[in-house]
């Protein structure tokens, strides 16, 4: 396996690993991307519907992909610099 890391303190679901999708946000190390999962979400599919087409996702699955796709959407001030 690669060199998988987690967010263990906030998303422990949640793994970037160059080796899986690029190394893109995925779930538990899965070929599962926390972009698919909101992306299912947004186009009206539920929870259940979800882990009904992926049986091996759980429910907390979900809900840390949802977190950590907000966290990264929140927006940050950064202060402009004066002339």
């Amino acid at each position: 396996m690669g060199t998988m890391t987690s967010m263990e303190t906030r998303w422990a679901r949640i793994t970037l690993d160059p080796q899986v999708m690029g190394g893109k946000p995925c779930v538990r190390g899965l070929r599962v991307t926390v972009g698919m999962i909101l992306g299912l979400l947004a186009a009206g599919h539920s929870v259940e519907e979800i882990l009904q087409a992926y049986p091996y996702l759980e429910a907390d699955d979900i809900r840390d992909a949802l977190a950590y796709g907000a966290w990264r959407t929140q927006e940050q001030e950064t202060p402009l610099a004066q002339p």
